[in-house]
């Protein structure tokens, strides 16, 4: 008998301390009335605010141009070096003539002949001076060096020179030029945009001018100087154009390497303008022709203005939120 009662008394214990220990979790998990937290309780309030994301660094990507152009001729390409795809106007395989935007090309040609040799000091400061101040007759004797020569090739061919830029990087739309008289010329090579941001990549991705030289080429070309009111005759002032369009993040990434090539054509009266720029991450062209009473700089706006507007995101977008994440028990 005593053994039941004390069976029993050990049992009644057991559910009483279980009855004890129940309310005391629940004060635990609620607070002092109870209260279960996380479903409308201060759990979810304390989940911490969602920082702002900035933009990806502003670049250059397709997207739409519209130029109130008053000329005969406006095409523009662009590449992204980082597939290869390249967008522009509709008639982006029309060409025009190169002009001094082919002396990039030249002084790359001449170079990548020499492999790991130097040139002469002379023919090493007529390179740069056909690049930073576009002088004519420091690019003749480049070109000349590099095999170039001013006789008409036979069938209708470019020359030695421009053929190689067509073989090396690509090219599909870009022939001799067809100007009686000049045919022979390396400034009246026919090239279109979509040419011109290949031999811009061709340039920067060291194939032009091979491993030694590129480096110099392209360091040449971020230093072309001159404005569009500084022009002589056999030289002139080529920094303008793209560069202009471009916002202070997108110059801060690292150099912009670029060459334009300009001339005022007696035959048909036209401005013939192109701008050509390359970086680490694309390759932009624009070419132009237009009546000379529109200057220099008319041709030059242009090309800033295509490259404005392709800068994606436009400066002052606005800081991406992340949405305010749910909270849980």
């Amino acid at each position: 008998m005593r053994s039941r009662v004390i069976m029993v008394l050990a049992v009644l214990a057991v559910l009483l301390g279980a009855g004890l220990l129940v309310p005391a979790a629940y004060a635990r998990l609620g607070g002092e009335d109870g209260a279960l937290s996380g479903i409308g309780g201060s759990a979810a309030e304390q989940v911490p605010a969602p920082t702002p994301t900035a933009p990806p660094p502003p670049t250059l990507a397709a997207g739409p141009v519209a130029v109130n152009f008053k000329g005969e001729y406006f095409s523009w390409a662009l590449m992204d070096r980082t597939t290869g795809k390249v967008s522009g106007s509709k008639n982006l395989s029309a060409t025009n003539s190169t002009e001094s935007m082919l002396k990039a090309w030249i002084v790359s040609d001449y170079l990548r002949q020499l492999g790991d040799k130097e040139p002469s000091a002379s023919l090493k400061k007529q390179a740069s001076l056909a690049i930073r101040d576009s002088n004519d007759d420091a690019a003749n004797a480049v070109y000349r060096a590099a095999g170039g020569s001013y006789k008409v090739p036979a069938g209708g061919q470019p020359g030695p020179v421009v053929k190689r830029a067509i073989s090396t990087c690509g090219l599909t739309d870009t022939k001799r030029g067809n100007v009686p008289g000049y045919e022979g010329w390396w400034s009246f090579t026919r090239m279109s945009p979509r040419d011109a941001v290949r031999l811009g990549d061709c340039i920067a991705d060291g194939k032009a001018a091979g491993p030694k030289w590129t480096k110099w080429v392209l360091d040449e070309m971020s230093k072309v100087r001159g404005s569009v009111s500084q022009q002589q005759t056999r030289s002139g002032g080529g920094k303008w154009g793209i560069v202009d369009g471009l916002p202070a993040e997108i110059k801060a990434q690292g150099p912009v390497s670029i060459k334009n090539g300009w001339t005022p054509l007696s035959y048909d009266g036209n401005w013939h303008v192109n701008c050509l720029a390359v970086t680490d991450k694309w390759s932009l062209a624009v070419m132009l022709r237009y009546p000379q009473s529109g200057k220099l700089d008319y041709g030059a706006k242009v090309c800033a203005s295509v490259a404005t507007q392709l800068v994606t995101p436009q400066p002052g977008a606005a800081l991406k939120v992340p949405q305010q994440p749910v909270g849980k028990l």
